[in-house]
């Protein structure tokens, strides 16, 4: 297939208010560079040499000092915060491309070690991860038996998204993305694994939803809902996450919700190219149906598949992961069909430049 015959996943798109100069995403991903949860000057290298996507989505970010839940992820919950983004959006946007934070808070995937001092874990249920999670410290250690959240935890919970999200918009950002997906907190309160709670924030589906609803709800108004998406991952594993048995059911409500909420986007994950479980077509297509914004698809892309489904309409952007890890220009590597780089496995959690910011810079 000649260069011109890809003209879908590099042609302009439209999204809301944004133009973006072509259809490739960069997907989220933890990178763990952040020396006291503040991004850096690497941070802003990191970001500005992968400019070409149309669109990047950050790592996941902290929207509170109890949402960190790796060693060294970035935190926007503080001026400090605030003043250190801005350089990267300002960064990015200088090299022609827009930029979405990814508002992660971990929940019950958390250590103690990786977090302030007298910070409590939260999660909808008091129910451990099963494994270990690094700590700068003392290396691996066991997850910590969270604390079941009280209603008012909730509800300050949801409210440190939208102040979290005022912060995003301080610091330049498009845009927002909650992170729904790979069982972090939002994830925790979707999946049956870690949500047992009896009152209106567990059980039914309905219940199950409310978590996810009430933060973009929040969000959305302290900033807009064409500011604003979300990433779900539908019969997703990651961090202990199973398949309810009405998995399907879940994910249409989810995205009719979102419909009602007049979101931006809907980002998709499916890490069947990881070994996790295939989202099966009809999830993604009852999304599809069911939200008219963007869809954003995520996971094992290659050029063919990406503008594959692009053309046949499954989603409008297409999200590339760990290709960025290691090759910054990808957008130039894919139009020219060079060899990609492999990622290095070592350095993907690592501090420093080195597996970060070192992997050669050229199209």
């Amino acid at each position: 297939m000649s260069v011109n015959n890809h003209h879908f996943l590099f042609s302009n798109f439209t999204m809301g208010s944004m133009k973006l100069s072509n259809r490739v995403v960069m997907a989220p991903m933890t990178r763990c560079r952040c020396i006291d949860n503040m991004p850096n000057e690497l941070v802003e290298k990191y970001y500005t040499q992968r400019s070409e996507a149309g669109l990047i989505i950050t790592e996941g970010v902290s929207p509170s000092d109890n949402g960190l839940g790796y060693a060294r992820i970035p935190g926007l919950f503080t001026g400090e915060h605030v003043k250190a983004w801005r350089k990267v959006t300002e960064s990015v946007h200088h090299a022609g491309s827009k930029i979405f934070v990814q508002l992660m808070h971990c929940g019950r995937v958390s250590h103690p070690n990786n977090m302030p001092s007298g910070v409590e874990i939260l999660a909808p249920s008091s129910i451990p991860l099963d494994g270990v999670m690094w700590t700068d410290s003392e290396g691996n250690q066991p997850y910590p038996i969270p604390e079941e959240m009280t209603e008012s935890d909730i509800i300050n919970t949801i409210e440190e998204f939208a102040h979290s999200a005022s912060l995003a918009m301080e610091a330049g950002f498009d845009g927002v993305e909650i992170h729904g997906a790979n069982g972090y907190l939002v994830d925790q309160f979707l999946n049956t694994a870690s949500n047992k709670r009896t009152d209106k924030w567990g059980g039914s589906i309905e219940n199950r939803l409310r978590f996810a609803v009430e933060v973009v709800k929040s969000v959305s108004k302290k900033i807009g809902p064409g500011k604003v998406g979300i990433r779900l991952s539908p019969y997703g594993t990651l961090n202990g996450m199973v398949d309810c048995g009405h998995t399907d059911d879940l994910y249409e409500r989810l995205a009719q919700e979102m419909q009602k909420l007049g979101i931006l986007y809907i980002h998709i994950v499916d890490h069947s190219s990881m070994g996790s479980p295939e989202v099966k077509p009809r999830v993604k297509q009852a999304i599809r149906d069911q939200f008219k914004g963007v869809v954003i698809l995520s996971g094992g892309y290659n050029l063919r598949k990406a503008d594959a489904d692009l053309a046949e309409k499954k989603g409008d952007l297409i999200a590339f992961g760990r290709p960025f890890i290691s090759n910054p220009k990808l957008v130039s590597k894919l139009k020219n069909h060079h060899t990609l780089v492999e990622p290095d496995q070592n350095t993907m959690y690592t501090p420093g430049e080195k597996g970060y910011t070192d992997y050669p810079v050229e199209g």
